[in-house]
């Protein structure tokens, strides 16, 4: 059995999609490192904030409706909810015409947590990104969200990286 060629633009992509990759490690690697930093200030994880910031910015919610605000699954909405709630941030009330529904509140305690919560990404970042026009932001937003969609796909394996260079 004989291997094709690759064609020029299939080598490029190659080439484009290893550079994607490196970028997507370097970027994990330094939310890892932001998210263990945070947590051990706060006590809080990145998506623990992320819920209280989802409640506080959209008022009463639901799991479902938080969990698509944050961008987690349902269960590990619940997760965190019961972790929240446990340390007093959070309340869940049951809606008296559907005892089916449950909404998430803030408590006074969840609200003073988010005033000194520190900023998710950092304020470098936040300072830096300010500096790219409207237009560079929604082209950088939209690529992300294009590659996150590209991870989310059912039954697709992540591209490979053994063949980066270590530390890559």
């Amino acid at each position: 059995m004989t291997e094709t060629p690759l064609t020029e633009d299939t080598q490029r992509a190659s080439e484009s999609a290893r550079s994607v990759m490196k970028s997507l490690r370097r970027i994990a690697h330094a939310m890892d490192t932001r998210s263990k930093r945070i947590s051990r200030e706060t006590g809080l994880t990145i998506p623990q904030i992320a819920v209280l910031e989802a409640v506080r910015d959209q008022g009463a919610l639901t799991t479902m409706a938080i969990s698509r605000h944050a961008d987690l699954s349902p269960a590990t909405t619940v997760t965190i909810l019961d972790k929240l709630e446990a340390k007093g941030l959070i309340e869940r009330h049951r809606s008296r015409e559907d005892r089916r529904i449950v909404r998430a509140v803030l408590t006074a305690a969840g609200r003073e947590t988010l005033t000194t919560a520190p900023n998710l990404f950092g304020a470098q970042f936040a300072t830096d990104f300010t500096r790219f026009s409207s237009e560079e932001r929604a082209e950088i937003a939209a690529a992300f969200r294009k590659v996150a969609d590209l991870f989310d796909q059912p039954n697709i394996t992540p591209p490979q990286t053994a063949d980066l260079p270590a530390g890559g």
